[in-house]
């Protein structure tokens, strides 16, 4: 087994790297695929690009998620979940910069609060563009110089920094390969990649060679003109003296990240420094010499593809400082050496950077800050508005598992939103035990910081905030028999997810929670153990107001919210009680699928094909399942079997209408009604999803919900109560014994005292 690992270690590897190459391969490799020369914007965003896009529902709209943000490489482990709109917005921006349409001069700057998501894009970034440059689609090349066999006494050097031998060393800044060529003849180059592919976005390289590569470039030049060579270029790039080669792209390598806690001189953190030792060493011709600086500063390790600068705030000094890069495209090592850069400038800050950059606003058109200001392209994070995907965050803090819900089946990614999670947890004694927040309490922490983080001022007085929530994440919202489209509801979300309860908030009161054992018990079974919905609600709510990151209002404006999300988790527990309570008497799917045949072959005038052959609609078959499984009419609703105009008008506005929505919205497809989803028709969706208690009284007129604690033996309650049960600890619903008990305990309670 070790063996294989060892062995699946060296696979990797080798897929990484390749040979170098000389010039002219990679110019022709170059010309063939432009993509290993592309510049930094592009290549940027052809690594997002390259994993394709996925639909999402976010604020109720339709969008199409670029995948890199979901980290597929890493199994989802820095995914940003949501805030598709404004990553969107910023390939967008990367698609204007990389075509050179516009925005070249812009600091691209991510500002949002706490928790919402902008480091994991940092870590998204870097884990997504060092796995694209392992692939074959994305590798990156830079220049290694040896000067060894043109009589160069202790030739190059920079610290320790060696490739694979001892007179091989790579570019410290990732220098493009074309760099190399003079001015003129890197154009003609440029030129010819561009004409040999003129579907794709232009290749731009625009840079010299840096300051180090350009060291070599010089030893090699004067040493062959003192030879007398007239084929200067040709000897000073020989493939024993230059070489391309692929470097696989990392922090330090084609990323530069600047963290808050990074000190030095604003040109330290920049570019980097000289280094005294190395500068007595290596006194070049009078003057310093490129191989004595460090170039460990964040634009030199960014050079060639991504520069962030996280924390902004932190470096408000610097943001000054870098007004003219993505202009200019040039730093300087000192007064006399100047070094090209090509980068893509990204700025990350908490809200406390607007403080800094406001702090002059009230001086009017003599804000110093002014032209700072105008060169930021602001993104702006927000807090989820999803349950879905705010379920799925708390998820991740709880358990440190990851990938993306997203990409998961719909039903199965419905399941995962109102699931169980089960934790070990250690007391004080030592002893390990299992905690189990039960279904839908992590839904119900979800959608209550959801609640929160909404806008209610502008909502009308039959929309509620749970319906709003409800219909971001679904993208409609269902009343009844009426399906009503998120457009129809003139929803607000300009400023919805500013503020409101971050998921670090309930992370720390649901970890809190795991060492509550709750007082309450049964004889077999260890309820205490189960951390139920309220339990999550109540908490949460009364830890706002002692909470530092609330103000008063906010808090006391959160806890008046919680009420309305615990009777909408009653709902819901509520409906799978009532579903495992009628499962015996399920409406199959063929039966629903036979009366939608027979009433769009009514509606119609058409036949229906059977493996007897053609048959007309049966008017018996639509008026059982509307009577006995719909429960919307009566025998005096019809004329025998003919539909009297009631029943004609339901059939037409509810079922009819519905598939032809359907089929206008899968118009691009070959239309049938075997391939209706059924539960896109609401009436549809209500039979085989939603239940009534009046349906338990039909069908169960011995049932009492008030012996359900302890129904007595041999009776339909007990028969009930034991199926139930056993169908809600299946892999359909997810619970375990204890925490259907207390479940459906909490769902009779309510239902006992309307029960007569």
């Amino acid at each position: 087994m070790s063996e294989e690992f060892i062995r699946q270690a060296d696979a990797a590897l080798r897929a990484a790297y390749e040979e170098p190459m000389s010039l002219v391969e990679y110019v022709e490799a170059a010309i063939s695929d432009p993509q290993i020369a592309a510049h930094a914007s592009r290549y940027l965003l052809s690594a997002i690009e390259s994993m394709g896009t996925r639909t999402v529902i976010e604020e109720g709209t339709e969008r199409e998620r670029y995948r890199f943000f979901d980290d597929p490489h890493n199994h989802g482990e820095h995914a940003v979940l949501g805030n598709t709109a404004v990553l969107n917005a910023f390939v967008d921006d990367l698609r204007t910069i990389a075509t050179d349409r516009g925005k070249g001069e812009k600091l691209l700057w991510f500002d949002g609060p706490t928790a919402t998501g902008k480091s994991e894009l940092k870590r998204c970034l870097i884990n997504g563009l060092r796995e694209y440059s392992k692939t074959r689609a994305g590798r990156r090349y830079t220049l290694e110089w040896n000067i060894s066999g043109a009589d160069s006494g202790s030739g190059l050097s920079y610290g320790n920094r060696v490739t694979d031998d001892e007179e091989w060393y790579q570019s410290p800044v990732q220098t493009h390969p074309l760099s190399v060529f003079p001015k003129e003849i890197r154009q003609a180059v440029v030129r010819a990649i561009n004409d040999a592919n003129p579907e794709n976005v232009a290749t731009i390289v625009e840079t010299d060679l840096d300051p180090f590569s350009r060291e070599a470039y010089s030893y090699l030049e004067n040493r062959y003109r003192k030879d007398g060579r007239r084929d200067l270029f040709s000897a000073i790039t020989d493939r024993s003296h230059l070489r391309v080669t692929n470097y696989v792209v990392d922090v330090g390598c084609g990323v530069g990240v600047l963290h808050a806690e990074d000190d030095g001189s604003p040109k330290e953190r920049l570019v980097g420094s000289w280094m005294p030792g190395m500068l007595r060493e290596l006194n070049s011709r009078g003057r310093k010499n490129p191989q004595a600086f460090s170039y460990d500063g964040v634009l030199s390790q960014g050079n060639s593809l991504l520069t962030i600068v996280e924390d902004a705030s932190q470096h408000a000094d610097l943001l000054r400082k870098l007004l003219n890069v993505p202009d200019d495209r040039r730093v300087k090592l000192d007064k006399g050496i100047g070094m090209d850069l090509d980068t893509q400038l990204l700025i990350i800050s908490n809200p406390d950077l607007d403080v800094e950059l406001d702090q002059f606003s009230d001086r009017n058109g003599h804000d110093p800050l002014k032209a700072l200001k105008r060169r930021l392209d602001r993104h702006e994070f927000r807090y989820l508005t999803n349950r879905a995907l705010e379920a799925e965050l708390i998820h991740r803090e709880l358990t440190g598992e990851t990938g993306v819900w997203g990409t998961l089946p719909e039903t199965e990614r419905e399941l995962k939103v109102r699931s169980a999670v089960t934790l070990p947890v250690r007391d004080h004694s030592g002893t390990v035990r299992d905690r189990e927040l039960a279904p839908h309490a992590v839904s119900a922490a979800a959608l209550y910081s959801v609640i929160t983080r909404l806008d209610g001022e502008a909502l009308s007085p039959d929309l509620s905030l749970v319906d709003k929530a409800l219909a971001f994440e679904q993208g409609f919202l269902q009343r009844g028999d009426t399906r009503i489209d998120i457009e129809d509801l003139s929803l607000d979300a300009t400023i919805d997810g500013k503020n409101g309860i971050p998921v670090t908030y309930t992370r720390d009161v649901i970890a809190d929670l795991l060492h509550v054992v709750f007082d309450r018990s049964h004889p077999d079974l260890t309820v205490e153990n189960v951390i139920m919905p309220t339990d999550v609600l109540n908490e949460m709510a009364a830890g706002l107001s002692s909470a530092p990151v609330f103000s008063r209002s906010e808090s006391a404006e959160y806890e008046n919210r919680v009420t309305m999300v615990k009777d909408q988790i009653l709902i819901e527990q509520e409906a799978d009680v009532l579903a495992a309570l009628l499962a015996e008497k399920r409406v199959s799917e063929e039966t629903v699928a036979e009366y939608v045949e027979h009433v769009f072959a009514w509606d119609s005038g058409g036949e229906i094909e059977t493996i007897h052959g053609t048959i007309d609609p049966d008017p018996l078959v639509m008026k059982l399942f509307e009577v006995e499984h719909l429960g919307r009419f009566r025998e005096h609703d019809y004329a025998g079997s003919d539909p009297t105009e009631s029943v004609i008008e339901f059939r037409r506005h509810n079922v009819i209408t519905a598939l032809n929505r359907y089929a206008w919205e899968h118009r691009d497809e070959e239309f049938s009604i075997g391939s209706v989803d059924l539960t896109a028709i609401p009436v549809i969706r209500s039979v085989l999803e939603t239940h009534e208690w009046e349906d338990i009284k039909r069908l169960f007129e011995d049932f009492d919900p008030r012996q359900w604690s302890d129904p007595p033996e041999g009776t339909e309650t007990e028969r009930l109560k034991t199926a139930t049960v056993d169908r809600l600890c299946s892999d359909e619903y997810g619970y375990s014994p204890a925490s259907a008990e207390l479940t459906t305990r909490r769902v009779m309670r309510e239902v006992q005292h309307k029960w007569d």
